[in-house]
């Protein structure tokens, strides 16, 4: 005996009104979706897109709204559009609901939450600024001048990005960073050190197993008593997901992320969730917390069709990915990194690509400036499964990656 399949809803609620959340409204809308869609933002402002609020802070100082950017409108697409209003609790009486800071309850057939992620920011920290939203950007940005002393605390994805565009336009830039090498949370410390000689070729005082003991009124002060003045303090130690306010309701994971299976699916049948604030099951990754970009423009489609009784297309699903320009370099990675690894190219000359497997099949890369061979590799990893490969032709960089791969008519 099969199970009835849910009614299909006639009203949806959308959590969040970033990129995930606009990319959920478009998509219910190419899927066929003619209900009532309401959207429900947090900040002031439409939607924009946010990776170059940090690779191009100082060069690129509009904001890149992604009506213009990928020409959806949320004003257009959705039937009621709230900014500015903050969702504090989810309640999952008869109808699954939202209610707010303002008061306001919000009741709907399905509730899809994408409500992304915040700058971390220690509690007992002040005078200390973050880089996440379009507000963040213009109070960094005023205050890069030539000159003026930056110090940022995390050699993550943002605090390198930052810490190249600023010295760029001549600030005085020193980053601190806990662990052994930049990227070693996001990398390892291997493939994460060899970041390392990017930052002084740039003119970046770059601390190592430099510990933050108090971050006060434009100091620093280091576990050893170091004490680093500053005229600007950016926080860059990571992002956590804005799940908070579901916490009495729905199972979370430990570092905060909703979990869903592969269609954005929550416990609670009549919530869904996507992006940043989603730890989704990837068909051929497994689950994958949020924080790839990708995630929240690609995977609202599979969720509306899903949420709509529509048949997936079929086409194999893209690697997860995050791209990044810092220091004068370009750095891409994909998949899941291992620790069994392979590297074509030599890291101390040149572009490198290193590869990650398991057994001979490969799970992820980290690319170093050779854009043809995140070429490569996307397609190797958005085959619907882990491809296999010769290693020793794989590691060669006259032998094309396509060409190492084994048990196909594609070498």
């Amino acid at each position: 005996m099969t199970t009835p399949l849910p009614p299909l809803p006639e009203r949806v609620l959308v959590v969040g009104a970033g990129l995930a959340g606009l990319r959920t409204a478009a998509e219910l809308r190419e899927s066929g979706f003619t209900g009532h869609v309401r959207i429900l933002g947090g900040e002031q402002h439409l939607p924009y897109d946010r990776p170059p609020l940090s690779k191009e802070l100082l060069s690129r100082p509009d904001p890149v709204w992604l009506a213009d950017d990928l020409a959806q409108d949320l004003l257009t697409l959705a039937d009621d559009v709230r900014l500015g209003t903050r969702a504090t609790r989810l309640d999952l009486g008869d109808l699954p609901a939202v209610e707010t800071a303002t008061g306001e309850h919000f009741e709907a057939d399905a509730i899809v939450v994408a409500t992304g992620s915040h700058a971390a920011l220690p509690a007992h920290w002040s005078g200390v600024l973050t880089l996440h939203t379009l507000d963040d950007a213009a109070r960094l940005r005023e205050r890069l001048t030539p000159g003026s002393r930056l110090v940022i605390v995390g050699a993550g994805w943002i605090g390198a990005e930052v810490a190249g565009v600023a010295a760029d336009v001549g600030c005085e830039v020193t980053v601190v960073e806990a662990g052994p090498s930049p990227l070693n949370r996001q990398l390892g410390p291997g493939l994460g050190a060899r970041t390392t000689p990017w930052y002084a070729a740039q003119g970046v005082h770059l601390r190592t197993h430099a510990t933050v003991a108090s971050a006060r009124d434009a100091v620093v002060t280091l576990d050893d008593g170091t004490r680093l003045e500053a005229d600007t303090v950016l926080c860059a130690i990571g992002a956590r997901p804005n799940s908070a306010w579901l916490a009495d309701t729905l199972p979370l994971t430990a570092s905060g992320h909703l979990p869903v299976d592969a269609s954005g699916r929550t416990a609670h049948p009549g919530v869904w969730a996507v992006g940043d604030v989603a730890e989704r099951v990837h068909p051929v990754f497994g689950p994958t917390p949020g924080g790839h970009w990708s995630a929240a423009l690609l995977d609202p489609a599979r969720l509306a069709r899903a949420l709509v009784g529509t048949a997936e297309d079929g086409r194999p699903e893209p690697a997860p990915y995050v791209y990044s320009t810092q220091l004068g370099h370009h750095l891409t990675v994909f998949g899941r990194l291992t620790d069994d690894q392979v590297t074509r190219g030599d890291p101390d000359s040149g572009p490198w690509t290193t590869l990650a497997f398991e057994g001979d099949r490969l799970t992820g890369a980290v690319i170093a400036d050779a854009p043809r061979e995140v070429a490569a590799v996307r397609k190797l990893l958005g085959r619907g499964e882990l491809p296999r490969l010769d290693r020793a032709l794989a590691v060669d960089t006259a032998v094309p990656l396509k060409k190492a791969l084994v048990g196909t008519d594609e070498r």
